[in-house]
C-alpha cells in the first residue's frame, strides 16, 4: 500500500489543480464583467487587467437606470416560484402515490417538453394572452415563466416522494387525517429539501428567462432585468461599465440564493436516490 501513496499523492493534487484551472476559467467572465464596472471611464477594450481605484459610479448609474427592473424580475419570479410549486407539488404527489396507470408515460412526456424550443412556445403563448388579456402583465408573464420550472419541479419532487416510506402515510391515514391533510401536514415538511430545490431552479429559470419577457410584452409596463440589460446595451453601447454593472447586480440575487441553499440543493437532488 505504501507504494501506491506518492501516486495517490500526485493524482489527488493533479485534480486540484484541475479544479482550480476548470473553476478560474469559469469564473474569468464574471470577473471581467465586475472590472469593467469598476473602470465606467474605459472603453471596452482598453480595460485594465486590475482596476487602479474604485470608481462606482456605474453602479449608481446602473441602479438609478435599472433598479426598478430588478424588482420588476423579483416580484415576477417569486410569483412564478409560487405558481410552479402550487402546481407542481401535488402533481408529482399524485404521480408518485396513487399508482396513477400510465404514470411513468406521464413522466417522460413531462419531460419531453422540456425539449420544445422557447420561441415556439412564446408565440403559442402571445395568441392565447391576446385572447385572454394577459398581454403586458405580472400574472401573465408569472405564468409563462413558471412553466419553465414546472416540468424539472414534477420529476425531481417525484423522486424525492417515491422516497418516502408508504408506513408513514398509513400512520397518518390511520390517525384520521384525508388526503389533503396528509399530503400538506406529511408529505410537504418531509420533501422539504426537494421543495428548497425546485423553488431556487424554478426562481433561477425566471429570473434568467428572455424569450417570454420580449413576447409577452409590448409596452415598458413589465420589464425584467433581463430585457432591462438588453435595451440597455443598445442605448449606452458606449457606456460598457453601466452597462456591466447592470449584468452585475443582476447576478447578485441568484449568487446569493445559490450559496443560502446549497445544501438543500444537494440534498433534495439526491434524495430520491436512495430509497
Amino acid at each position: 500500500m505504501a507504494s501506491h501513496t506518492p501516486t495517490a499523492s500526485r493524482r489527488r493534487w493533479g485534480s486540484t489543480v484541475a479544479g482550480v484551472l476548470i473553476l478560474c476559467v469559469m469564473l474569468f467572465p464574471l470577473y471581467w464583467m465586475l472590472n469593467t464596472a469598476l473602470q465606467p471611464d474605459s472603453g471596452l477594450l482598453q480595460v485594465d487587467p486590475v482596476p487602479g481605484s474604485l470608481d462606482f459610479s456605474g453602479f449608481s448609474k446602473a441602479i438609478s437606470d435599472q433598479g426598478g427592473h430588478l424588482l420588476t424580475s423579483l416580484a415576477v419570479s417569486l410569483g412564478a416560484v409560487a405558481i410552479c410549486l402550487a402546481i407542481s407539488a401535488p402533481a408529482a404527489y399524485g404521480l408518485a402515490r396513487f399508482g396513477l396507470r400510465g404514470s411513468r408515460t406521464i413522466v417522460f412526456g413531462t419531460l419531453i417538453t422540456q425539449m420544445v424550443p422557447g420561441i415556439v412556445i412564446a408565440n403559442a403563448l402571445y395568441n392565447s394572452y391576446v385572447d385572454l388579456g394577459l398581454v403586458n402583465s405580472y400574472f401573465g408573464l408569472m405564468l409563462a415563466d413558471a412553466s419553465l420550472g414546472i416540468p424539472f419541479s414534477i420529476v425531481l419532487m417525484r423522486s424525492f416522494m417515491v422516497s418516502i416510506p408508504g408506513e408513514v402515510i398509513e400512520a397518518a391515514q390511520i390517525d384520521g387525517a384525508g388526503p389533503v391533510r396528509t399530503f400538506v401536514r406529511v408529505v410537504l415538511p418531509m420533501s422539504r429539501n426537494s421543495l428548497i430545490t425546485s423553488g431556487l431552479f424554478a426562481f433561477l429559470f425566471s429570473w434568467s428567462d428572455f424569450m417570454f419577457a420580449l413576447t409577452l410584452n409590448t409596452t415598458d409596463e413589465v420589464k425584467p432585468i433581463t430585457l432591462g440589460i438588453y435595451q440597455y446595451i443598445g442605448a449606452h453601447v458606449g457606456d460598457w461599465g453601466s452597462v456591466m454593472a447592470a449584468s452585475v447586480l443582476s447576478a447578485v440575487p441568484a449568487a446569493i440564493l445559490l450559496v443560502l441553499a446549497q445544501k438543500y440543493i444537494a440534498a433534495g437532488i439526491t434524495g430520491g436516490s436512495v430509497k
